[in-house]
């Protein structure tokens, strides 16, 4: 994992490069009070007063140059308006001059975010931020090191991610925090999780189904369950997809990496909570032994389902994991998961849509998501599509024939599976960036993460 910890530094005074902030609207102004080196070296960027749009500025010496950036506005800074200089910005030491970079130092530490795992050049140095807050120091480090936890395990290639090492993790962080880890797998999973089972049989050898269950916290505090979705590969089993469709589902265990994170989050910051962590983990994989369309399928809460599209398989593996939280009586239930296309298709990439009966658990995310610019969108639980998922011989069927709703019908399948009177979030993220932003590369991303940890901090202080 990338080594922020040096990226960020109390200021005492010590030297370094300025980094000026300028907004379109104090642009000129700021402008004609330049000595004319300043503006000669802004002609020769061709700088305009447009987002990220940065210059060198020289000093006195050869030494002493400082920074011109763009931000939108200086009164109101956003997590990313210094992401792109610690992108771009030589190895060093800077202060942003008259503000401190406050929420802005997330941005500059992921922007420095590298996934080398696979790469034979070495990292770069770091970029160190000066701030006179240096109590928000660690708090940044935590959030910016659980995103490149989400990062780094999506980019991972399914190879050398499988539900083996997504246990690893979890084992990992369970020794770290003191927590108590449970792996329920072979014949104990065909009869405790039988949708799990089934989704996974087909794995090969070293890459068997299994139920992740990690617990944390004081057994009289408020329970809080958090469930990811872990399918590491999905090849769509029988109903195989295009090789289009199959390039990114190293990906589709993306639910599983938030939730880890997540995790790690509520454990590090000792949140007065009874954690319950639930990973699913399988590779929907093609063989002899693959799940068919037109199976019946037991789960565990003892309803039946009918297949009708193997390629529908993330919401069966959740459905055991919920009802697997549900038997603990939490008072909350979150669940992350790469579950629709139609979900893309209806917010694209960067707005996962939530789906939550709970209208104080609702308002608080969506308050959270606008205050830590981690939005998501909510889209409605709606009763009247339960009748699309009405099978003629079982007690439901995965996926509607037709496609239409399909974000909501995967969510009101996963509802039958939660108790009516938990509070519980369904986010259908995409975990993966298709286009760069600063501080946010083409691969892995972590949406809602922030916005939920935020939620959490405030729900349970």
């Amino acid at each position: 994992m990338t080594d922020f910890t040096p990226c960020l530094a109390p200021d005492r005074g010590q030297p370094a490069h300025s980094i000026h902030l300028v907004d379109p609207a104090g642009y000129d102004d700021w402008l004609n009070r330049q000595p004319p080196r300043h503006r000669a070296a802004i002609a020769a960027h061709r700088m305009k007063p447009t987002g990220y749009a940065s210059a060198i500025l020289p000093g006195d010496a050869p030494e002493s140059w400082s920074v011109v950036t763009i931000v939108a506005n200086t009164q109101s800074l956003s997590p990313w308006c210094l992401a792109r200089l610690a992108e771009t910005l030589p190895e060093g030491v800077y202060r942003v001059e008259g503000h401190e970079p406050g929420v802005a130092m997330l941005g500059w530490l992921l922007g420095q975010y590298q996934f080398d795992r696979y790469r034979s050049d070495p990292p770069t140095g770091a970029r160190v931020l000066l701030t006179g807050e240096p109590a928000r120091i660690d708090e940044t480090l935590r959030i910016a090191r659980a995103t490149a936890t989400v990062r780094d395990l999506v980019n991972t290639g399914a190879a050398d991610l499988g539900p083996a090492e997504l246990e690893s993790h979890a084992a990992a962080l369970a020794k770290a925090h003191g927590a108590t880890l449970a792996v329920t797998k072979g014949s104990d999973l065909e009869r405790g999780f039988p949708m799990v089972h089934i989704v996974g049989q087909a794995a090969s050898r070293g890459r068997e189904p299994r139920m992740i269950e990690l617990t944390w916290g004081r057994p009289d505090a408020p329970r809080v369950a958090i469930i990811g979705k872990g399918v590491c590969f999905d090849s769509g089993g029988l109903d195989i997809k295009p090789s289009s469709g199959m390039r990114l589902m190293k990906k589709d265990m993306g639910g599983a990496a938030h939730a880890l994170a997540l995790a790690e989050l509520v454990m590090q910051g000792r949140l007065p909570v009874r954690l319950h962590l639930l990973i699913p983990a399988v590779e929907n994989a093609i063989a002899g032994n693959a799940f068919r369309p037109g199976d019946v399928l037991p789960s565990r809460k003892g309803l039946t389902v009918e297949n009708t599209n193997t390629d529908a398989e993330g919401r069966l593996i959740l459905a055991d994991a919920l009802t697997r939280a549900g038997e603990e009586s939490p008072e909350l239930i979150l669940d992350f998961a790469t579950l629709t296309g139609a979900a893309r298709v209806a917010l694209g990439p960067d707005l996962p849509p939530l789906f939550t009966g709970n209208e104080a658990l609702a308002e608080a995310l969506l308050a959270a998501g606008v205050a830590q610019a981690d939005p998501m969108w909510r889209l409605p639980l709606w009763d009247a599509y339960d009748e699309m998922l009405k099978s003629d011989i079982a007690d439901m069927v995965n996926a509607p024939d037709g496609g239409m709703a399909g974000a909501i019908t995967a969510a009101l399948f996963l509802r039958k599976f939660v108790p009516a009177d938990t509070a519980w979030a369904h986010l259908d993220v995409f975990a993966w960036r298709p286009v760069a932003k600063p501080g946010r590369p083409k691969g892995g991303d972590a949406y809602a993460l922030r916005a939920a940890w935020a939620m959490l901090k405030a729900r349970y202080p």
